[in-house]
């Protein structure tokens, strides 16, 4: 049985926003109640629009951010309520890869001390065993180990990245938490980082949160998904399950927006309307001002995400798209034509 890694149980963070010297602070809901359970060696990939709390998720499952309310249990040792010195260890066996590659590496430092950073601060290593895991370390992302001696512009932005998840790798994490990893390369590099992380996954055992909004990535990677919608979960479960048929109007509106992945019998669906504040969500569903299926129950009532096929569907109606599957949708809501872009 595969060792559990990560452990969250209804994860919330609320923001106070000042709104003046007189008024009440308001309260931005970034991330409304998220729960999962993340195995050694397995991907679970976040998936939403901008705006829907996925970088949220990410800050506090890395020790970032301080959640809210909630519980979080990183390899076995509560991360919220917990000392400092104990945060320190945690913060090892989690480390980040960054989105941009040109942003996340320190210019002027050659790679070596990019990558002997994490050992010199939480180890007790000589400069040359530090030099040598480097030099090493190097070589496991598929770089030459006299690239060590170079600065970081004088590589490309896949060797960049390969150059990050080097460091990331270097404290000898259990989860890598991946923010966007591949968003910012070309198309014929994305596929090479991505199966490079897949490899480190299965010689290293380790668990992967990805943070993405391109759903051809995550079919590619993942393992398990979660949809998110204003700071709470659509639907949740298997990549299988969720691609093969979505049970939420909005896993099936972003399914059918990505090329490649709708098919050709799903009709792109155009979203009306625009991404609620969170400020301000809606009473009920917090999609139901966006969906087109919605009725008076999903404006009076929040659905929680409930056990179905499999998977956890957070949609009043979930059991009638499961059985019958989704209605045409309505004329407000007509399908784009060719080439136009869907909810992404």
């Amino acid at each position: 049985m595969s060792k559990v890694v990560v452990e969250a149980k209804n994860l919330r963070k609320v923001y106070p926003i000042r709104r003046g010297m007189f008024r009440e602070p308001a309260q931005l809901q970034a991330v409304g109640g998220v729960s999962f359970t993340l195995e050694e060696g397995k991907t679970l990939a976040v998936v939403g629009e901008s705006g829907c709390g996925k970088s949220t998720l990410a800050r506090m499952v890395s020790l970032i951010e301080q959640p809210t309310e909630g519980t979080l249990t990183l390899d076995g040792t509560d991360a919220v309520q917990t000392p400092a010195s104990e945060k320190r260890r945690l913060r090892q066996a989690v480390q980040l890869v960054f989105q941009n590659p040109y942003g996340s590496l320190n210019p002027r430092k050659k790679i070596s001390a990019v990558l002997e950073a994490p050992l010199a601060i939480n180890t007790d290593l000589k400069p040359a065993e530090r030099a040598e895991r480097a030099r090493a370390m190097l070589q496991q992302v598929g770089l030459r180990p006299e690239y060590a001696n170079r600065y970081p512009h004088m590589f490309s932005g896949g060797q960049r990245q390969r150059i990050a998840i080097a460091r990331a790798l270097m404290p000898g994490p259990k989860l890598v938490v991946a923010d966007e990893p591949v968003s910012a390369l070309d198309v014929s590099i994305q596929a090479q980082v991505l199966n490079l992380l897949a490899d480190l996954q299965k010689e290293l055992q380790l668990a992967y949160l990805f943070i993405s909004h391109d759903l051809a990535v995550v079919r590619h990677i993942a393992h398990d998904v979660l949809v998110m919608y204003l700071g709470h979960v659509m639907e949740q479960g298997p990549k299988e399950r969720i691609y093969a048929r979505p049970l939420h109007p909005y896993t099936n509106a972003l399914l059918a927006s990505t090329p490649g992945i709708g098919g050709r019998n799903r009709k792109r669906i155009v979203l009306q309307g625009e991404l609620p504040s969170p400020l301000n969500p809606p009473a009920g569903c917090v999609f139901s001002s966006r969906c087109p299926y919605a009725q008076d129950v999903c404006h009076r009532e929040r659905p929680l995400p409930r056990p179905l096929d499999e998977r956890l569907v957070a949609c009043h109606f979930a059991d009638d798209f499961l059985s019958q599957g989704f209605p045409e949708v309505p004329l407000a809501y007509d399908a784009a034509p060719s080439g136009t872009a869907g909810s992404q």
